[in-house]
């Protein structure tokens, strides 16, 4: 690339915005010009008013990095075009249509506009045909918004991706979820400490509607969500029912030949990685993979009855938020010919 792309995280400092600002820090494409955070926190450097969430160094080149207001004819007058929100839904809910309108390129990880019929809900391994849909929101006169799955949904999506040829019919889903998944500051710890809550607001439903947007299928969806106390990474077990009778050979065949967005710089060699070993995969594994966070993991594959049962890792915060809409963005900037 001749030059950069300049973009802006708002809501840098939560456990989402942390992820965003480590996978920017040094992007090939895109480059990290303008931060913002709750009005506290404006005028400090980024390092002295974080509390730093994530299991790795911080990166040396956003330590000194301002916090700034959120303020729209700054970002243009800084260059910014492309803007990654890791604000809550109900702050998302008013800024990010704002964003928009203004002609900025809004990747959201917020559920505020993901059920818009114009707004795609994009994994661009599974659905990148969805970038499309911008051109109803008015691009390229127009700003637009394109947001990432919930976090379980990503996981799923991404496994039942290389099954669509097989046909499903029903999902039956149980997730484990990680604490970050809460966000920080999150649970109190005298409710997640040896314990596990069996229902997380919502969840459960954004699965049920998720899923069929995202793959275009119409399966019948039962979900339960469990809040279990681990900080990184889901675990979700599934069992399906498909049209066709399919090996349990045919389904590795699919994860392991799956790989449909090879050249996007966050995007893994294998998106997918399919184990044998029995206690495979577990959630101390999230953030495993090249690049970090951003591989679906696969195991205990096996058939009962008809039904095909296996148990997948996602890491929620990586692949199934900040490094999703990231991976979204490079979409766009390589499908629109921005580089």
């Amino acid at each position: 690339m001749d030059k950069k792309i300049k973009v802006a995280v708002i809501g840098a400092t939560g456990a989402v915005g942390q992820v965003f600002m480590w996978m920017l820090s040094e992007h090939p494409w895109f480059e990290l010009s303008y931060i913002t955070a709750s009005a506290a926190r404006v005028g400090q450097k980024y390092a002295e008013t974080v509390h730093w969430v994530m299991p790795f160094e911080m990166p040396e080149s956003i330590k000194n990095m301002e916090v700034m207001e959120l303020a729209l004819d700054s970002m243009k007058e800084e260059g910014v075009r492309i803007v990654f929100s890791a604000l809550p839904a109900s702050v998302a809910s008013e800024v990010e249509p704002h964003l928009r309108d203004r002609g900025f390129y809004v990747f959201s990880n917020a559920a505020a506009m993901r059920y818009f019929d114009d707004v795609p809900i994009m994994i661009p391994e599974a659905n990148s045909d969805q970038l499309s849909l911008i051109s109803r929101q008015g691009y390229p006169e127009k700003g637009f918004c394109i947001t990432n799955a919930n976090c379980v949904t990503t996981g799923l999506a991404m496994a039942l991706a290389p099954l669509k040829k097989f046909g499903i019919k029903t999902i039956t889903i149980n997730s484990y979820q990680s604490v970050s998944g809460a966000g920080y500051p999150g649970l109190s710890s005298f409710d997640i400490t040896d314990n596990c809550i069996p229902f997380i607001k919502g969840e459960e439903d954004k699965i049920e509607k998720e899923i069929k947007k995202i793959l275009s299928i119409s399966p019948e969806v039962y979900a339960y969500t469990v809040r279990v106390p681990v900080m990184f990474g889901h675990l979700e077990t599934v069992w399906l029912d498909l049209e066709k009778k399919t090996e349990l050979s045919e389904i590795v065949d699919a994860w392991e030949s799956f790989n449909p967005s090879p050249d996007l710089p966050s995007s893994p060699e294998h998106p997918i990685v399919y184990s044998t070993e029995p206690t495979f995969p577990q959630s101390k594994y999230a953030f495993w993979g090249n690049p970090k966070g951003m591989v679906v993991y696969t195991g205990r594959l096996k058939e009962k009855n008809g039904k095909i049962g296996f148990v997948l890792l996602v890491n929620n915060i990586v692949k199934g938020a900040a490094g999703g809409s990231i991976q979204n963005a490079e979409a766009f900037v390589k499908e629109y010919n921005l580089i």
